[in-house]
């Protein structure tokens, strides 16, 4: 029986296990931590400690915090998974409709692609810091006498 499938029936093809592995993805990616300033060991960090160099770095982190700084990108992750599926969509479509294939199905499949890639993307980039933060929390330390040669 060589008969068409629709999206639908494709998409509800996917397994447990690769939903699976997809889910732990994600969270994998949710769970990781953000960074935080590495200090030079100059003069000052040798003078004061690494414990008060933590003490600082922590309340420089709130001071941004409470400022109203936003620490990560969250929030940008429907953003990438709407850019995702115009773009997946539109190209899935321009093919379908170069190659006289139903161009309205590829269109939805590459929507769903799309959209997939643009969430995972999303939630990658969701956990990083944010250029401000980090600029932020870096001028708080340097005028305390820190030199801030990274995030990690």
């Amino acid at each position: 029986m060589n008969e068409k499938r629709s999206c639908f029936e494709r998409l509800k093809g996917f397994t447990r296990s690769r939903l699976s592995l997809f889910a732990v993805c994600v969270l994998y990616v949710g769970c990781a931590g953000t960074p935080k300033p590495v200090l030079y060991p100059n003069n000052h960090l040798k003078q004061v400690g690494q414990v008060a160099a933590d003490r600082d770095i922590a309340e420089c982190r709130q001071l941004a915090s409470s400022s109203g700084v936003v620490e990560t990108r969250d929030g940008k992750v429907a953003g990438q998974a709407a850019g995702g599926a115009a773009i997946g969509g539109a190209s899935a479509g321009a093919w379908g409709l170069v190659r006289g294939n139903d161009a309205g199905e590829r269109a939805l499949a590459g929507a769903a692609a799309g959209a997939a890639a643009g969430t995972v993307r999303g939630a990658m980039n969701s956990g990083q810091t944010s250029p401000v933060y980090r600029n932020f929390v870096q001028k708080c330390l340097r005028d305390r006498g820190y030199e801030v040669i990274g995030w990690q």
